[in-house]
């Protein structure tokens, strides 16, 4: 097959599973082009079977702002002009699902196909303003194949936009095979050298992440036991994380690592992650941790508790439920081997049901039957 796979190139779950499904289907053996506005994260290490391809975005007096849309489309049909595409897989609905479209229309051939995998925000928070409904809708409606990485946003994408489009379950995936030992152990010698439990925090830092929930939880456990708390990211939320840290006198123990390519280095180093969020469609940093062995505590929202079992893999709680949080994260830290047993039970998981190998067949599976013409009736 030839495949054009498009996505944003920056720090987060819909980049790098795009990138590790683009690595993924080059190494079964299919022709795999990337498309975006730069070299994604996961993709600035060399791969040989994949082709990198960036969009280029003339600045006209003409146009307020750079028509990035039009440009991602004249670059996916450029590609297509050079061997035509069996399908161009577009991560997220707006725009890059949008300009799949239009390249489809200016390629012409009959043959392309175009998939649509959702991750979330495009449908909770983008679909939450009302001036993109009619495009979402569209984009869903014309697409050939969609699919969701969770049942809950499956369902949601459902009721709020496309209740007649068969949406397909197709949960992210991670590389379960662990990275040999690294300068991990340094790490951890510098940031707890009296042997303190280390929490950690990653994400975007993003409101809907409530950074502020993190730090208050660290500080319910500091004042128990001895911890350190890693946080791993950049975004709007960190000034604000920081401010927060100094009010309630924590600068000591808490380390702002910012944003890292590779997050299985610091997790090897964690004792637990806290996961807070208001809204997770899936949680592939949750999935990354379990894949560690360290525990999770999170909130029982989106697709969380489809990703972690409470009681498992970790802790689920209602959002906000800051002292639940902190008091079951202080007894896993002071109770060893039950956190070792919730971290090899969340490995298990991992390798069971969001393992590459798993996951990828059931792609390539769904670029057959989309070829062969069939669209796909909703899977759960």
């Amino acid at each position: 097959m030839r495949l054009a796979i498009v996505c944003y190139p920056t720090h987060g779950g819909s980049g790098a599973v795009a990138s590790d499904l683009a690595i993924g289907m080059a190494d079964a053996g299919h022709e795999v082009h990337v498309v975006s506005y730069a070299v994604p994260f996961r993709l600035r290490r060399f791969h040989p079977g994949v082709r990198l391809h960036e969009v280029e975005i003339a600045s006209y007096p003409l146009f307020r702002y750079p028509p990035y849309t039009l440009g991602l489309a004249t670059k996916l049909a450029e590609v297509a002009s050079e061997g035509g595409f069996d399908i161009i897989h577009a991560h997220y609905a707006v725009p890059n699902a949008v300009s799949a479209f239009l390249a489809r229309e200016i390629i012409g051939d009959g043959r392309t196909r175009v998939v649509t995998t959702l991750h979330g925000t495009d449908i909770t928070l983008v679909g939450a303003d009302k001036s993109f409904d009619r495009v979402i809708r569209f984009a869903l409606e014309r697409s050939d194949a969609v699919t969701a990485v969770s049942d809950y946003l499956a369902d949601r994408t459902q009721r709020d936009f496309a209740p007649h489009v068969p949406v397909e379950v197709i949960p992210n995936f991670v590389d379960t095979e662990l990275p040999a030992p690294g300068p991990e152990r340094y790490a951890r010698e510098a940031w707890a050298p009296g042997g303190e439990r280390i929490l950690m925090h990653i994400s975007n830092f993003r409101p809907v992440k409530r950074i502020s929930d993190v730090v208050r939880v660290f500080a319910e456990v500091r004042r128990q036991l001895p911890a350190k708390l890693v946080l791993v990211g950049e975004g709007p939320e960190r000034l604000f994380a920081q401010q927060l840290v100094r009010e309630l006198d924590l600068s000591a123990d808490v380390v702002f690592l910012g944003q890292q390519d590779d997050i299985r280095g610091p997790l090897a180093c964690a004792d637990l992650l806290l996961l807070p969020s208001e809204q997770e469609s899936f949680g592939l940093t949750a999935l990354e941790a379990m894949v560690s062995r360290v525990p999770v505590i999170a909130t029982t929202i989106g697709g969380l508790p489809e990703v972690v079992t409470d009681g498992e893999a970790g802790r689920l709680f209602p959002v906000g439920e800051v002292r639940g949080m902190a008091a079951e994260a202080v007894r896993l830290l002071i109770d060893e081997p039950a956190r070792q047993a919730m971290g090899d039970a969340g490995r298990t998981r991992a390798i069971t049901h969001f393992a590459r190998e798993v996951v990828l067949p059931r792609y390539e599976d769904l670029y057959r039957r989309v070829m062969a013409g069939a669209r796909p009736a909703t899977v759960r």
